[in-house]
């Protein structure tokens, strides 16, 4: 029987190089299938291999009358249409933790860089500002990471790996998430309680129609003019608008962000702000990560292909 995958998204080859030595790779590169390949050669075509963060239309699903799972390569399937694929009896499978030290580690990163000025001060050296004596540019001292108080939003596996990393720079963690955990942290009954609490709020929390535009004006007026926002999970949860508003307008101090409401995210009004710190949704590009989530898709596909269903379904 074919082992036939189509890859919708457009993966880096060393991301697909694992997978292509044990299944036949059909590559959309994003398009839509029947426009890549004929009728007759996706026909058979069991799996299909997607970014749960990428919008999967029906119309993709009609072009595979043999499609029997699609399987996401990352922990997110905030992309994925649940209620189609429910009723059309696909399964959906993702690699659940699998980039989440990696993530949590960037987060940590954003929030060093945002509040020590690490870019300003890097220019400051490159510049020759510095070996020129003219004055740093930071206009006060940081408050530092220690005594800070970090609220995570969002505690799941990536939220704990933050919320332990945090600790280890002698901070208070707090939390708000939809279930209060037997854990070391205050629990925050809303979100913003947690945000009027923070110096430091960190969105971790997993997308969806749920969490859509949480993070808004109101939020972000109660983290306050020393508050500093993370955000690792997905650009929807923030009001982008909001963000950019409160950021210009010196309502929150700054900004770290990995993930956009739009992405690839272009060159606008965010990316102009000084007080934002800007990574290209890079939390999980680790080789590490890459490891574990390359193991989970072919444990997923191994299960499939051999009639065991899914190793690691989304339910």
């Amino acid at each position: 029987m074919s082992q036939k995958v189509l890859v919708y998204k457009k993966f880096p080859q060393e991301a697909l190089a694992p997978l292509a030595q044990r299944y036949e790779l059909m590559q959309c590169e994003g398009r839509r299938p029947r426009e890549r390949f004929s009728a007759a050669q996706l026909a058979d075509v069991r799996v299909m291999l997607t970014a749960g963060g990428l919008k999967l239309p029906p119309e993709m699903l009609d072009d595979l009358p043999g499609l029997g799972a699609v399987i996401c390569y990352g922990t997110g399937y905030d992309g994925i249409d649940l209620a189609e694929l429910k009723k059309r009896n696909l399964a959906l499978g993702h690699s659940p933790g699998a980039n989440a030290s990696s993530v949590a580690d960037l987060a940590l990163t954003l929030m060093l860089a945002a509040t020590r000025h690490t870019l300003a001060n890097d220019r400051y050296v490159r510049n020759g500002q510095w070996a020129a004596g003219e004055p740093s540019p930071r206009s006060s001292f940081p408050a530092g990471m220690t005594g800070q108080k970090i609220g995570v939003y969002g505690m799941g596996v990536i939220g704990r790996k933050i919320a332990a990393r945090c600790v280890a720079f002698e901070t208070e963690v707090g939390y708000f998430s939809r279930t209060k955990y037997d854990l070391p942290y205050t629990y925050w009954p809303s979100l913003e309680a947690l945000a009027e609490w923070s110096d430091i709020l960190v969105v971790a929390v997993r997308a969806g129609d749920a969490t859509r535009h949480a993070v808004n004006a109101q939020v972000l007026g109660r983290l306050g003019e020393n508050g500093t926002i993370i955000n690792i999970a997905r650009g929807s949860v923030i009001d982008q608008a909001a963000l950019v508003n409160a950021l210009q307008r010196n309502v929150i101090a700054g900004a770290g962000l990995d993930v956009y409401e739009t992405e690839p995210h272009a060159p606008d009004a965010l990316t102009a702000l000084p007080n934002v710190v800007l990574t290209p949704h890079a939390g999980g590009q680790t080789a590490a990560a890459h490891k574990a989530m390359q193991d989970c898709v072919i444990a997923n596909l191994d299960a499939f292909f051999t009639g065991r269903g899914l190793r690691y379904p989304v339910t």
